[in-house]
């Protein structure tokens, strides 16, 4: 799935002035950064323009791109780091969890997957942003620890504690309610 090589050709050519041509990287990567957006805001709307504005800053700053690191890498860096800013200047959306059980009913009214797996999502957005944005990251969007602190410019053993404690929060969120 991944462009490797072709990646760094396309770079090359944004740099030496092809603009044109960084549409091929926005083509590649918007669903990924839309997807990665939303599970920062929940929001459609507001994740298509948090991916639009890291595309934006990606584009500014491609040439700060290192190459010691996938391309894939250090974007979800660039956009986790615009969606933390983007979601600071606006009011979390943290409803409790017990006003989503009084929304959908008591656990044994939950019997399908759809509904426990939007529970836990519920539960994960009402988390603390240190917790919540390292689950996300390792969990829905499938980094692994070292890609997750890279991301979000931490070191790894901050990754494996933040993630600890986030699972523990999240275990006692969700532990009368599945």
């Amino acid at each position: 799935m991944s462009m490797g090589g072709d990646e760094e050709a396309i770079v090359d050519r944004v740099l030496e002035g092809d603009t044109a041509a960084f549409a091929l990287l926005v083509a590649r990567w918007q669903g990924p950064m839309v997807n990665l957006a939303y599970r920062f805001c929940r929001d459609h709307a507001r994740a298509e323009d948090l991916a639009q504005e890291a595309f934006l800053r990606t584009f500014r700053r491609l040439g700060s791109w290192r190459r010691d690191a996938a391309f894939s890498t250090w974007l979800f860096a660039l956009a986790t780091n615009v969606y933390r800013d983007g979601l600071r200047r606006v009011a979390p959306d943290t409803a409790a969890i017990e006003d989503d059980m009084a929304a959908t009913g008591s656990a044994e009214e939950i019997v399908g997957d759809a509904d426990r797996r939007a529970l836990v999502q519920r539960a994960v957005q009402s988390l603390p942003p240190k917790y919540r944005e390292p689950l996300v990251l390792f969990y829905f969007h499938e980094q692994d620890v070292a890609a997750t602190a890279t991301s979000l410019g931490l070191p790894v053993g901050t990754v494996k504690a933040r993630l600890s404690r986030g699972r523990d929060l999240l275990a006692s969120k969700l532990r009368s309610r599945i």
